[in-house]
């Protein structure tokens, strides 16, 4: 059943945490002691190697250390988490960072962690065979996403626009979530018409055959870095060298990543991948090109940021003036790309 316009164009509701719940959240586990805690709390994401991940195998973190706390699959829940104090860390699209700052979460965002170019990107899949062509025909049609309210509807509205859709006739397409994993083999059995496909599960994909690329947001936006890590003030302020370790860190492996042969990137991350025993098949890395930061060391230039921030407000789904750009982010704690 179709959800109706007024329902889905609540964007990023899933986000609309009141500002008490959020300025309740604890640091448990992550309060400062003398010098600040030394061990960050995170989610990760099954089959793939983050940065932070990457950073810490290659020694950037120092001595701080990463504590898996499980895996998400949704950046809104795990910035959530982050504003909420359940880990040290989230990372979203930046359009689910402006939203949750808009609902009075105190983050900030501090280091761009991926991006979209001619390498990394999400493409909207449908079967070889499939009659559709244009954005019109997806009215009633099912697009399968890792999550609802971030980078993946936000790039499906922007092209449904752009294809000269109503927003009744928006509100008529049928955005599902269907886990990352089983995205694919859901598109290739019918059950949704199309699938947001992105990074090694894209490639994988596409070189097993069968489908093709109805748009991507490299296609709609040109490069750009597409979404933040945030931490909360309150963890900033108690733990200014943890977090410069961190961000610096980060910084420094997404340098590496783009400086070092690609061959020798996967192999880093496919020996993380099995030495940190989680039960995953390391086979997809084989695919892997590039986080798709724009920015060098992944410093933010906040054009990232307002370009959501501006969206967003035209859409009704904040107020113009409820998030300052200013406000929201900051490369203080980024030694690694000045």
């Amino acid at each position: 059943m179709a959800t109706t316009a007024s329902t889905r164009r609540q964007f990023l509701s899933l986000l609309g945490l009141s500002a008490v719940a959020v300025s309740c959240g604890t640091t448990a586990g992550a309060s400062s002691g003398k010098g600040g805690t030394k061990t960050l709390r995170y989610q990760g994401w099954a089959g793939q190697v983050t940065l932070p991940e990457l950073a810490e195998d290659l020694g950037y973190l120092e001595d701080v250390k990463l504590d898996w706390v499980g895996n998400t699959i949704s950046g809104p829940q795990d910035i959530q988490s982050a504003a909420t104090g359940q880990v040290d860390f989230g990372g979203a699209f930046n359009g689910a960072v402006v939203k949750l700052a808009a609902n009075k979460a105190p983050i900030k965002a501090v280091i761009s962690y991926y991006g979209a170019d001619k390498y990394a990107y999400n493409g909207f899949y449908v079967l070889k065979d499939s009659p559709i062509r244009s954005a019109r025909d997806l009215i009633g049609k099912k697009i399968g996403m890792n999550t609802l309210g971030a980078h993946s509807e936000a790039m499906l509205d922007i092209y449904l626009q752009r294809g000269g859709l109503s927003q009744s006739d928006i509100g008529k397409t049928e955005p599902l979530v269907v886990p990352p994993v089983n995205t694919e083999q859901t598109l290739r059995q019918k059950q949704i018409d199309v699938a947001v496909l992105g990074g090694l599960l894209r490639d994988k994909a596409l070189a097993t055959g069968g489908i093709r690329p109805l748009f991507t947001d490299y296609q709609l936006l040109g490069a750009f870095s597409a979404g933040t890590y945030v931490m909360t003030d309150r963890f900033l302020k108690q733990n200014p060298d943890t977090a410069r370790i961190f961000v610096t860190g980060v910084g420094k492996a997404i340098e590496w990543a783009r400086s070092t042969p690609r061959e020798e990137v996967v192999a880093r991350m496919t020996d993380i991948v099995k030495k940190r025993g989680r039960n995953e098949d390391p086979a997809p890395l084989k695919y892997w090109q590039s986080f798709g930061v724009a920015e060098k060391a992944g410093r933010i230039t906040g054009k990232e940021l307002k370009l959501w921030i501006d969206w967003l407000a035209e859409r009704g789904d904040i107020k113009k003036g409820q998030v300052t750009l200013s406000d929201l982010y900051t490369n203080e704690f980024n030694a690694s790309g000045s």
